[in-house]
C-alpha cells in the first residue's frame, strides 16, 4: 500500500464508497443526503490542508484521508483528520496507515496536537484504533449523534499531544 497526495483524478474512486458511508449516518456528521458536488468540496482540501489516498499497487484506492488545521486564528496549532476507508477493504490496515501518515504530517507541519470533534462512541473500531495511537477521550457529548440503530449517543473528542 501507498499512500500519496489525492488528485481531482481520485475523486471518482473516492466518491462511492465516500457517499455510502455518508449515507449508512452511523459514523460521520455529514448530512446523509450530502450531495457530490458538497461533498468533493469538503474533501478535497486546498492547502493548509491536505487530502490523501491510500492505493495498492495496481492504483485501486482503499481508502482517504483529509487533513487540516481544527480551528483559525490562534488556535490554528491544532490539527484535525478524517478517514474513509472503502469497506471493500475493511480491517487489511489502511485506515491504521491513513491515520499514522496524518500524524506523521502534523508533527512535520509544526502542529501541537491533533484533536478529533466528534468520534462515534458507537464507532467501536475507530475509537479502538484511535486509543492504540495514542489519542486520549478529553470529555463526551452526551446524546450529541442520533445513530441510526443505537438512537442517540455520544460524541467522542479525542485528542493525541504532538
Amino acid at each position: 500500500m501507498m499512500i500519496r497526495q489525492a488528485t481531482a483524478e481520485d475523486w471518482p474512486a473516492i466518491w462511492p464508497f465516500l457517499r455510502a458511508i455518508v449515507a449508512a449516518g452511523d459514523t460521520f456528521t455529514y448530512p446523509a443526503d450530502l450531495d457530490e458536488d458538497r461533498a468533493r468540496e469538503l474533501w478535497l482540501l486546498p492547502e493548509p490542508g491536505r487530502t490523501v489516498v491510500a492505493v495498492d499497487d495496481a492504483g485501486t484506492v482503499l481508502g482517504s484521508a483529509r487533513m487540516n488545521p481544527n480551528h483559525m486564528g490562534n488556535a490554528a496549532h491544532i490539527a484535525n483528520a478524517s478517514y474513509m476507508v472503502d469497506p471493500a477493504h475493511a480491517g487489511r490496515g489502511v485506515g491504521r496507515a491513513l491515520c499514522e501518515e496524518s500524524i506523521a504530517w502534523a508533527r512535520t507541519a509544526g502542529y501541537r496536537a491533533m484533536q478529533f470533534n466528534a468520534v462515534v462512541e458507537t464507532n467501536v473500531h475507530a475509537v479502538r484504533l484511535y486509543r492504540a495511537l495514542g489519542f486520549e477521550v478529553l470529555g463526551t457529548v452526551p446524546e450529541g449523534f442520533r445513530h441510526p440503530e443505537h438512537g442517540y449517543v455520544g460524541l467522542h473528542i479525542m485528542h493525541l499531544a504532538l
